[in-house]
């Protein structure tokens, strides 16, 4: 398979040193607006298959000759989210495979939901013989092929969906350093969190609602989580049958308290302001600036490990209540010593290639906009663990709502 890697970030390079001990691919372009940050991860890689090339993610016509140019199978977008829709659209007017980590964004203001621009094109996809999967990262990614695993395999029916992410990972010196872009984590967290329930549909409620205590496996241990705006709660009911569906972060009071003083001081804002700039003004988005004074998530030196998962319950085989929490964990001093990367960046990153491969080979096959949950979960399951990063159930206890 010849790849087009759009990003050369921290979820871009490790995506990168994943691939390159994969026999599936061929070729793989990293490209980045800045060509200096693809030539870095290219020269990390030390792999003939794989070459940097510049190119501007916003700029659909110049993706498109990218695509030619390198005869590309499939697109991997490692951008933050405001770069999906014109790469989106260049891989349809080229006709290739399009895989992301995060789906279109969503605007309070209209309606628009995640990925609503995205499934407005699915017939278009489909009518091309296109696929695009779509939220193929970890979250959202791996939790909804854990939903998908749990309505197959463990339960006769499922009554809830609860994706649960935490961590207990640090960086010395650094009382706010996020593990991945600001972009995404301001959109995230400040955007009206969405669930979805059986008979109501989609709603929205507030930033940081209802606050649980939920107990992470791997010695992270108990963390409040919150309501967040995620994918998985706009993929899962798409495909598969649930009374509910959340999405829920183990932010901290640190993190929720540094992302409320951003709000209030307009920091997290995308409409460009003017500033003063030596003897003249220019005009700069503050979240680029808020961006801009942030370590870059690729060159974090941190300690802990994160976890990844989806707590399912409902009936079992049997007919009897379970509950069962599915999870992915990575200990960022594996993840740096076996391949340079932090983390949260690395256990995103691994969960494109495993798709990529799977398609590649045809155990994944379709056209149209797909979600991770639409595909069959145990190749992709056992295929993870093949790649050295293995996943685990826990056995819950039922509690009551």
């Amino acid at each position: 398979m010849r790849i087009l890697l759009v990003g050369a970030g921290g979820v871009g390079g490790a995506s990168a040193a994943v691939a390159a001990r994969r026999g599936f691919v061929e070729a793989m372009v990293v490209a980045d607006y800045e060509l200096g940050r693809a030539e870095a991860v290219v020269a990390k890689v030390g792999d003939p298959r794989f070459v940097a090339a510049r190119v501007d993610a916003a700029d659909r016509g110049a993706v498109e000759e990218l695509i030619r140019a390198h005869r590309v199978d499939a697109v991997l977008n490692a951008c933050d989210p405001r770069f999906v829709m014109p790469l989106f659209r260049a891989c349809l007017a080229t006709r290739v495979t399009y895989l992301d980590m995060a789906m279109s964004m969503s605007d309070a203001a209209s309606g628009r939901m995640l990925g609503e621009e995205q499934f407005a094109l699915a017939e278009s996809f489909a009518e091309a013989g296109v696929l695009a999967l779509v939220g193929m990262g970890v979250e959202p990614g791996l939790s909804d092929v854990f939903a998908r695993y749990a309505a197959d395999h463990l339960f006769s029916e499922v009554h809830t969906f609860d994706v649960r992410d935490g961590a207990n990972l640090a960086v010395p010196g650094r009382g706010f350093a996020p593990p991945f872009s600001i972009w995404t984590l301001i959109e995230e967290c400040l955007n009206p969190p969405v669930v979805w329930e059986r008979g109501r549909g989609w709603f929205t409620t507030e930033p940081f609602s209802e606050p649980e205590v939920f107990d992470f496996p791997a010695g992270i241990g108990p963390l409040e989580c919150v309501n967040v705006e995620h994918e998985e709660v706009l993929l899962i009911p798409r495909w598969l049958d649930a009374q509910r569906v959340t999405f829920k972060y183990g932010l901290g009071a640190e993190v929720i308290g540094v992302l409320r003083m951003l709000h209030e001081l307009g920091l997290d804002a995308t409409t460009p302001v003017k500033v003063r700039a030596g003897d003249g003004y220019a005009e700069v988005s503050p979240r680029e600036v808020v961006a801009a004074c942030l370590p870059d998530p690729a060159t974090l030196e941190m300690t802990g490990t994160t976890c990844a998962g989806v707590r399912v319950t409902g009936l079992g085989p049997d007919g009897a209540p379970r509950a069962v929490y599915l999870h992915h964990v990575v200990d960022n001093e594996w993840s740096m010593r076996e391949y340079g990367c932090q983390a949260v960046v690395w256990q995103t990153g691994v969960n494109p290639v495993v798709a990529l491969e799977l398609i590649a080979t045809g155990a994944w096959a379709g056209a149209g906009v797909r979600g991770p949950e639409s595909f069959d979960a145990r190749p992709f399951l056992d295929l993870l663990t093949a790649y050295g990063s293995p996943w685990a159930l826990r056995e819950d206890r039922m509690t009551a709502r």
